[in-house]
């Protein structure tokens, strides 16, 4: 095939103009029946930590027992307005309602944030990626109304270096602590509720129930790889009764001690509280804040539900139940304050003793069943970003998105929960650490809310005051509590980050190695008309991290085999700062080279996006290469001949001949091409720091890097790219 007369329009701004997506940024309708469905399984998947903390929030609050009468009905107060303002307020009808087209946590509001300002720190961003049905918030879009930030602020991030790395490292920090709140539930609410069982049998140790909870615990690691869906089937109606349970035991102690601790809705009770006790009472907000243990979870795990689902679960059943459970709690204890201790068990009727243990057990099992959801979520949304090392994820359900699971990590928090039950060895020295990871984590949401809430500022400075300045003071409290436990928490979650910011790190200079190295286009098409250069039959698709332009590590390869296949495609799988790609909008592809059947495409992927296989991507992919020679390149032919006014109709007629039968040819080589058999060829480049490098680099690089890069799976095994049909060039890059 000659050389062509005719100029290809070559940008990948074509291919994107054409795509026809669904713009409209709008969910479908989704019938009452799924959200009912949802809200059912949201039960037993979501509600568990936030549910079972009855069985442990009096006996935190008050460790060394109940000084003033009062100051049960003090504590209640405060119960009540934490769980009103934080769960329901905050996270039921705020927070949830900042998703980003679904899916919610942490790095969910980074990638909105992200994508509202430039604060990413790879610089593989293009104009096309803005064209993606989602890559607007359909929540928020169609508002004119709203405001987002103010010019000044937008600059400000987006020229500061240390503001981007601000906003990294909070993004690690919140995700970390909820990873570690997905190690403290499980152990948490198992040792409350096997605890019980002390009251009807004295003969059992502290020991005994430890051991008996790590045999829960280790039932319940075992069954997360069935999936979140068969889970919260079999989950949720235990919990409702759980809560059906809660809520009749409420009732009956409320009436039978002290109707009068209704009192508590009236705010001043929790300030005379604080009056009473001084700094004990300050102290004490770090066993309150255990009430709400579980919210992060709400919005973490938004992926697996849906909004409307999360808000009936919530308001129609969880918040009542709760709340007449810590009441009738408190009328116990108005005339039985010596109990405390065991407060829960202790208020529960004689004959509803067992049951209620029973369910009580079966309860604190699937409390920790959302922290391990949510903590599958955000690992999933991290290591689209390139924030955590390459693990494997199985989608556990063909009928609701974003239900996940992740064997190794699944793994690392039972033997996690495993240490923390037998270290601490009761529910009241966790409580200690518990809360840290809790209201930390609530308090950067809270941040990054106020950042990227698209309203009047006068609600955002409302929003701030009423809610995160909560927060902050519980957060202070908590902290007096560092040295009894509360720093393990926080080593986890820097041990955590420092893993995760170790491999970003190294994931962007590696990025940033390759695109200063990169092959020009011009050098690349010397190479290829090379007259030594051998053409291989087949297909080969050629990874590479770059968005723009050709890797090095290409060029150390021709100059090292001198050969070149038929047909070769330079595939750069993107991760956008958005939760979804719809396919039709997934592949971008440009002509590198006008005489050779070289391609560039782009592939791009949101961070809930299940990956094909290599069978089904490769298939896709020449699909996709055919449809762009067809369709594509024919427009942009014939846009430059309608450009050409001095050729006549005849002249034109004439050039579209060639022009079809030309890219007939080109179909038929592509196809021949891949019946021969498609190559799928990956660097395995070995990255060392500079000698002249600081020691933080080296050592994050040549020893922390180095470290996962050898203990987590490849890249080909994430793609699961058939090792006979893998050929993986090496490269040593000295960043």
């Amino acid at each position: 095939m000659g050389e062509r007369k005719i100029n290809r329009y070559d940008s990948l701004d074509v291919e994107s103009a054409k795509v026809k997506g669904n713009h409209a940024h709008a969910a479908k309708d989704v019938s009452w029946g799924v959200i009912l469905t949802l809200a059912f399984q949201s039960i037993g998947v979501v509600f568990g930590d936030l549910g079972t903390s009855p069985l442990y929030v009096y006996s935190s609050t008050f460790p060394n027992g109940v000084k003033h009468r009062e100051d049960i009905v003090g504590v209640l107060s405060l119960i009540y307005y934490t769980l009103t303002l934080m769960p329901v307020v905050k996270y039921v009808f705020i927070v949830l309602k900042a998703n980003d087209n679904g899916n919610g946590g942490t790095f969910a509001l980074y990638s909105l944030l992200c994508r509202k300002v430039k604060v990413g720190l790879l610089p593989n961003q293009q104009k096309e990626d803005r064209e993606v049905a989602y890559y607007e918030n359909h929540q928020s879009s169609n508002n004119r109304e709203r405001r987002g930030l103010s010019s000044k602020v937008q600059n400000s991030l987006e020229n500061s270096s240390f503001a981007k790395y601000t906003l990294l490292f909070a993004t690690l920090l919140a995700v970390s602590l909820v990873i570690g709140d997905g190690v403290f539930t499980p152990c948490m609410s198992v040792l409350s509720a096997i605890g019980g069982i002390k009251g009807a049998s004295p003969a059992l140790t502290d020991k005994m129930v430890v051991w008996m909870s790590i045999v829960i615990l280790i039932f319940l690691f075992m069954m997360q790889r069935f999936g979140t869906d068969k889970v919260g089937y079999s989950f949720a109606p235990i919990l409702t009764l759980w809560f059906i349970f809660n809520g009749v035991v409420g009732i009956y102690n409320f009436i039978k001690h002290d109707p009068l601790v209704i009192r508590a809705v009236n705010p001043w009770e929790f300030i005379q509280y604080f009056k009473r006790n001084g700094k004990d009472g300050w102290s004490s907000l770090g066993g309150i804040i255990l009430c709400i243990t579980g919210t992060e979870a709400l919005f973490a795990d938004l992926g697996h539900f849906s909004v409307r689902s999360i808000q009936i679960s919530m308001t129609a059943i969880v918040y009542p139940a709760i709340i007449l459970q810590y009441t009738g709690q408190a009328s116990y204890l108005s005339n039985h304050s010596w109990d405390v201790g065991n407060a829960f068990y202790k208020s529960v009727p004689a004959p509803l003793y067992w049951p209620m243990f029973v369910v009580a057990v079966l309860a604190a099992i699937i409390a920790s069943q959302a922290m391990i959801s949510a903590t599958f979520s955000i690992i999933h949304q991290s290591l689209a970003l390139g924030c955590f090392p390459r693990v494997k994820v199985v989608h556990t359900s063909a009928k609701f998105e974003g239900q996940v699971y992740i064997p190794e990590l699944n793994y690392l928090l039972m033997f996690a929960c495993i240490f923390v039950a037998l270290g601490f060895g009761t529910s009241t020295n966790i409580g200690n650490a518990y809360g840290i990871a809790v209201v930390f984590a609530e308090a950067i949401t809270s941040s990054f809310m106020i950042l990227v809430w698209k309203t009047h500022i006068i609600l955002v400075l409302l929003y701030a005051c009423c809610i995160l300045s909560v927060e902050l003071v519980y957060l202070s409290a908590v902290f007096s509590k560092f040295v009894h436990g509360g720093y393990l928490p926080i080593v986890f979650a820097l041990v955590l980050m420092t893993m995760m910011f170790t491999w970003n790190y190294a994931y962007r200079k590696t990025y940033y190695y390759e695109l200063d190295n990169k092959v020009s286009t011009e050098k690349l098409r010397e190479i290829v008309d090379q007259a030594n250069l051998c053409r291989v039959p087949g297909l080969a698709i050629f990874y590479s991290q770059l968005v723009h332009g050709i890797p090095p590590i290409f060029a150390c390869y021709l100059g090292n085999v001198n050969a070149l296949h038929s047909v070769l495609v330079f595939t750069t799988i993107k991760s956008l700062h958005i939760s979804k790609v719809p396919q039709e909008e997934r592949f971008l592809f440009r002509r590198v080279d006008p005489k050779a059947l070289l391609f560039r495409c782009v592939v791009r992927y949101g961070y809930t996006d299940i990956h094909d296989d290599a069978e089904g991507f490769e298939r896709l992919l020449i699909t996709k290469l055919v449809e762009f020679i067809r369709i594509y390149e024919k427009t942009n032919e014939e846009k430059t001949l309608a450009h050409n006014n001095n050729e006549d109709l005849i002249q034109s007629d004439v050039c579209n001949e060639e022009l079809a039968e030309e890219i007939e040819q080109e179909v038929e080589m592509v196809q021949k091409a891949a019946n021969l058999g498609v190559v799928h060829m990956m660097s395995e480049s070995e990255v060392i720091a500079k000698k002249d490098s600081n020691v933080v680099k080296k050592l994050a690089i040549n020893y922390g890097y180095s470290f996962l890069k050898r203990n987590v799976r490849r890249s080909d095994e994430v793609f699961n790219i058939p090792r006979a049909r893998l050929l993986k060039v090496g490269m040593t890059y000295e960043l």
